[in-house]
């Protein structure tokens, strides 16, 4: 990792910009060769589907819909211990997006005058649920409970097949425990094109939510309009504040832990202290020695391992807002002090014992969090993403009477005259 010391007069922005840009532009092979399984799909429905699942997924699936059968299958190979272990990490996302749920409501204005807002669930939404070799049943989790605690009525989830024609066990079992019981074994492109569009065997939802590789991001931004989406999610990334009185092996797994995802992967930290910043790289580099994903976590570390030392800690989350990481650990000592401070985070994690991991699998926060600085204007995928909200407006005769010449006005002034002819009509 590399350490870079900040003075006074250090360009926050301009060195960001040097030494963090991820940015990758758009490709115009996969920006082609997305748009055409969009096309195909749109067109050929299942058959399309299951020539592209073929093809990249090295899978034959007969029936494109997991079956009940499939489903105890693999509550059965997953175990109980496990399955307890997603019961309550259920619970726990359950009960935290639970307290995001917003109320209808209206209300008297002024005499005359009732004005309200009407929140209403999504009809049918899509969870893309990356499988294969990959699997991510706290994925499953994270995506479902929200739109369940919603009210969402209708759940469709997608995932990839193994080359056997079989979706992944744990993703199976962790749909299991959040009821989702229209499972469908398709993956990439294509089953973003089936969630859009519709084929014989899949219906058409309203939103797609969930993360995927480069072709399902693709494809996700070339079908918003026709559908919501989340978020397009970048490489993972996490930031951590830390004073001289934090555990460099602490600190060092933290990082480890996002650098493990993705060869991209940003792992940051901003101390005051120069010689914690050394003894991090060090433990840095023991520890990355025992990670399975080796080569992933080295090549991270190599392009985004960053240790910023500060004058103080006033800078250090200065540098923070503006890095805006998608999990952002706080090691100072008293760290509720400074959450009033801290302006853009996707995720944040207070104190020693709250490891980044946590929020990954069972604390309760949704683990979808904005990327590559979008803290700055976006939210973690929640209950809000899966409802819509409707203005409600109620007028007796005498409070129209008393604005119906000011509404009329406003409409010359942008020279709709039919809006003043909707007025005017009921003041005869």
């Amino acid at each position: 990792m590399k350490i870079i010391k900040v003075t006074k007069d250090t360009n926050i922005r301009q060195t960001l910009s040097e030494v963090l840009d991820r940015t990758e532009n758009p490709n115009p092979e996969i920006e082609k060769s997305v748009a055409d399984i969009l096309h195909n799909v749109s067109v050929k429905g299942d058959e399309a589907l299951a020539y592209y699942t073929k093809g990249f997924d090295r899978a034959t699936v007969k029936e494109l819909k997991v079956s009940e059968e499939e489903i105890q299958e693999a509550i059965e190979i997953v175990g109980e211990e496990f399955m307890e272990i997603l019961r309550e990490a259920y619970a726990n996302v359950y009960s935290f997006h639970e307290a995001q749920l917003e109320q209808s409501w209206m209300r008297e204005f002024r005499k005359g005058v009732m004005l309200g807002q009407r929140i209403t669930p999504i009809g049918r939404v899509g969870l893309y649920v990356p499988g294969g070799t990959a699997a991510y049943p706290s994925t499953v989790i994270m995506t479902a409970v929200p739109a369940v605690v919603a009210g969402v009525k209708s759940i469709a989830m997608v995932t990839p097949p193994s080359q056997d024609g079989k979706a992944n066990p744990s993703v199976l079992a962790a749909a299991s425990i959040c009821g989702i019981t229209e499972i469908y074994k398709v993956g990439g492109a294509q089953a973003i094109a089936a969630l859009t569009y519709g084929t014989k065997t899949i219906q058409p939802v309203n939103k797609i939510v969930g993360p995927g590789n480069i072709y399902v991001a693709t494809a996700k931004r070339q079908v918003f309009g026709l559908v919501g989406i989340d978020m397009i999610a970048g490489p993972s990334e996490i930031g951590i504040l830390a004073d001289a009185g934090a555990n460099p092996k602490h600190i060092a797994a933290d990082l480890l832990s996002q650098a493990e995802h993705d060869p991209r992967a940003a792992c940051i930290l901003v101390t005051t202290s120069e010689d914690l910043a050394k003894k991090v790289q060090m433990e840095v580099f023991m520890q990355v020695k025992q990670l399975e994903r080796l080569s992933i976590a080295e090549e991270a570390l190599a392009n985004y391992g960053l240790i910023f030392v500060v004058r103080s800690k006033k800078m250090a989350i200065e540098w923070m807002n503006e890095i805006a990481p998608e999990h952002l650990e706080i090691l100072f000592e008293n760290p509720e002090e400074y959450l009033d401070e801290v302006e853009n985070a996707g995720s944040i994690f207070l104190g020693e014992y709250t490891p980044e991991p946590l929020g990954d699998y069972f604390a309760g926060p949704n683990h979808t969090l904005p990327t590559s600085g979008t803290a700055k204007f976006s939210s973690p995928l929640g209950v809000y993403d899966y409802t819509k909200r409707s203005g409600i407006l109620r007028y007796d005769r005498d409070a129209f009477i008393e604005v119906a010449d000011k509404v009329g006005t406003f409409a010359v002034r942008e020279g709709l005259t039919g809006h003043k002819q909707a007025i005017e009509v009921r003041k005869e």
